[in-house]
C-alpha cells in the first residue's frame, strides 16, 4: 500500500486537463462526478497563492454502499477522490486513496471484499487513463 493508503502517479498533462480526462473516464465507466474543486482557484480568490491543485469527487452508490453497510464510518472516506497537483518542479501528479486501505482503516469484513476489489480495479483504470494522456476509454 502507498503512503497512508495514498497512491500517486505521474501525469503527462497539466492539472486542469488531467482532471478533465479523469472526469471523462469516470463518466465513461458509468460513475458519477459529484464535485470538482479548484483549490488553487479558491486560494487565488482569497488572495493566496497555490500551485495548480484540483480535486475530483466521484463514484457510484453500487460501489460505496456495501462498504458503508458493513461499517458506516467508511462514509467519511467515500465517495472516491483524486487530487491532481503540480509540484515545485512543474511536474503533475494524481493522488488517490486505495480502497484496500479504506477497508483496513474501517475494519471492513469479508462481506466487503468484492466491493473493495472492484473499487480498487476501477480506480486504477480511470486514474491510469487520466495520467496517460492518450485516447479516451470506450464508453460503457
Amino acid at each position: 500500500m502507498g503512503d497512508a493508503g495514498l497512491v500517486t502517479v505521474a501525469c503527462e498533462l497539466p492539472v486542469r486537463e488531467t482532471i478533465d480526462r479523469l472526469a471523462e473516464a469516470v463518466i465513461a465507466a458509468g460513475l458519477m462526478v459529484f464535485a470538482r474543486i479548484d483549490h488553487a482557484g479558491n486560494a487565488a480568490q482569497a488572495g493566496l497563492s497555490l500551485r495548480p491543485t484540483e480535486l475530483l469527487i466521484f463514484g457510484h452508490p453500487r460501489g460505496g454502499t456495501p462498504l458503508m453497510a458493513d461499517r458506516q464510518t467508511a462514509g467519511i472516506d467515500l465517495p472516491a477522490k483524486a487530487l491532481a497537483w503540480e509540484d515545485a518542479d512543474g511536474r503533475v501528479w494524481l493522488t488517490y486513496t486505495e480502497a484496500a486501505w479504506l477497508a483496513e482503516r474501517h475494519g471492513l469484513g469479508p462481506e466487503s471484499r468484492a466491493a473493495v476489489g472492484a473499487i480498487d480495479l476501477g480506480l486504477a483504470t480511470v486514474i491510469g487513463h487520466a495520467a496517460a494522456g492518450g485516447d479516451p476509454p470506450p464508453s460503457r
